[in-house]
């Protein structure tokens, strides 16, 4: 006796997460012919929150692949505009890194480098 089993079609784990993939795939693309708009050659976005006469802002780097920054204010402002509508979940109140080679969007915490040994250093009073 031979049997067969049908197809499945519904949606399953590899599909979703297929759907998810191309999603962000999707959404990155825009962001980054956007952001190539505003400032041609954007690599990566920084932010910073700040207080400027008791008032908070949020400071923007643009940087290129070299690490130097580029575009005016107005292109700062551009892009910041454009990363918070496309995070709107994201915590401006920390420093962020948005990488636009990749898509992703994380908090940007200065380190110190293992080598110096001084994240495990004692505060001194």
């Amino acid at each position: 006796m031979n049997r067969t089993q049908p197809i499945r079609t519904g949606p399953s784990a590899f599909t979703a997460g297929a759907r998810v993939g191309r999603r962000h795939l999707a959404r990155t693309g825009v962001i980054r012919r956007q952001l190539d708009q505003i400032a041609p050659g954007t690599a990566e976005v920084r932010t910073v929150p700040v207080t400027l006469d008791g008032e908070p802002r949020t400071w923007v780097a643009l940087l290129n692949d070299l690490a130097q920054p580029i575009g005016g204010g107005d292109a700062r402002l551009a892009a910041i505009g454009l990363l918070a509508r496309a995070f709107p979940g994201a915590d401006w109140s920390a420093p962020q890194r948005y990488d636009v080679r990749t898509g992703h969007l994380t908090p940007d915490a200065p380190t110190a480098p293992a080598a110096l040994g001084i994240d495990t250093a004692e505060a001194a009073r």
